[in-house]
């Protein structure tokens, strides 16, 4: 794409262009990509080299074509670690092509008119700091995750020649194995739970159109004959007696502003979606400039975000309309967690719209 822009108090003809995730990507040197010629420990300290994955090879090419063309590189990635690294990533392709070029970092949050002309006249730098836990992260899983791979898979084929073939790999990650324990230890609890039957006694009454609830207050047990008993004695008598009335107070806190964790924990709950699915849905309304950024671990607004337009994009709705006016006749006062990410918000609606489904 191609335009007229405003960068930084000067007129500017822009092109713009896209990548899909990391351009680059890490291996050991040839002599150590063969199972059998490197001992699994050596990968601990073998030399590891950065390359260009093919599928990455055609945008590469693009960006450094680009590059040679334009004076400035501006990059939008996402803010968050992994954004930044592939920001360093476009970098090094662009100076390659083009050493002399100028480099900014657009910081925002969301994707609408407001924020993004914001990020154009406050650019930044990238972060390196950043980009180092992002590359040291890479290397980290890429040594444990061969050296322990090979390990376990050369030792049961070994061992169990007859389960075990060279063909098959028992693969081991830094994050697969904890996952791993979780699902286990779960699929062992319900292994051996065994379920007993129990039983209750629950009381209704009414009274014109209203009916009451009663409890027993034995709560349940597992003797069908008492339940059975208790039953009788009610419906012997006549008339019930309320004998005493206890009146409680109870003050039900407002919800913490959403981050990732809990708009996924939230959906698992109440609607029955994975983590995966969820996080699609999110990046989806995301790209779409309908809320936030979805991948946050803050749980308080910044004071400089202004709530009150963003309720009143909210007041046109049909189900939620009501409620978005009533907070804004009180003005927006949204309980405050403790996290922050010092980069991105809560998970908040950008702009309304009448097309969502589901």
């Amino acid at each position: 794409y191609q335009f007229p822009c405003q960068i930084m108090n000067t007129d500017s003809n822009v092109t713009m262009t896209s990548v899909c995730g990391h351009l680059m990507d890490l291996n050991f040197d040839l002599k150590y990509r063969h199972w059998h010629d490197q001992p699994p420990v050596s990968l601990f300290t073998a030399p590891i080299a950065q390359y260009c994955p093919e599928e990455s090879i055609s945008i590469v090419k693009t960006i450094m074509s680009e590059a040679k063309l334009n004076e400035v590189l501006v990059l939008w990635t996402d803010c968050d670690r992994e954004g930044e690294y592939i920001a360093s990533e476009i970098r090094q392709a662009c100076v390659a092509a083009n050493p002399d070029i100028k480099i900014h970092r657009a910081r925002f949050s969301e994707i609408t008119v407001s924020s993004v002309q914001t990020a154009i006249q406050q650019l930044d730098v990238i972060n390196e700091r950043l980009v180092a836990a992002v590359s040291c992260r890479k290397e980290v899983d890429l040594r444990i995750g061969a050296a322990f791979t090979r390990f376990l898979s050369l030792r049961l084929q070994k061992v169990f020649p007859a389960h075990f073939t060279r063909n098959q790999v028992v693969s081991y990650g830094p994050c697969q194995f904890p996952t791993l324990g979780f699902v286990v230890d779960r699929f062992e609890q319900l292994r051996k739970f065994v379920p007993e039957k129990f039983y209750k006694l629950r009381t209704v009454v009414s009274r014109g159109d209203r009916q009451v609830n009663f409890s027993w207050s034995r709560q349940r047990t597992k003797e069908r004959r008492e339940v059975e008993q208790s039953r009788q004695i009610c419906n012997q008598q006549a008339e019930g007696f309320v004998y005493k009335v206890v009146s409680k107070c109870k003050e039900e806190l407002r919800p913490l502003p959403l981050d990732t964790v809990e708009l996924e924990k939230n959906a698992s709950r109440k609607l029955d979606m994975n983590a995966k699915e969820v996080m699609m849905i999110a990046e989806n309304l995301y790209t779409q400039g309908l809320i936030s950024y979805p991948r946050t671990e803050t749980n308080c607004f910044p004071p400089s975000l202004d709530l009150v337009p963003l309720l009143q994009e909210q007041t046109q709705a049909e189900h939620w309309g009501d409620t978005a006016r009533q907070i804004l006749t009180h003005s927006p006062t949204p309980r405050q967690g403790h996290a922050s990410d010092q980069t991105h918000p809560p998970i908040h609606p950008i702009k309304y719209t009448s097309r969502l489904q589901g």
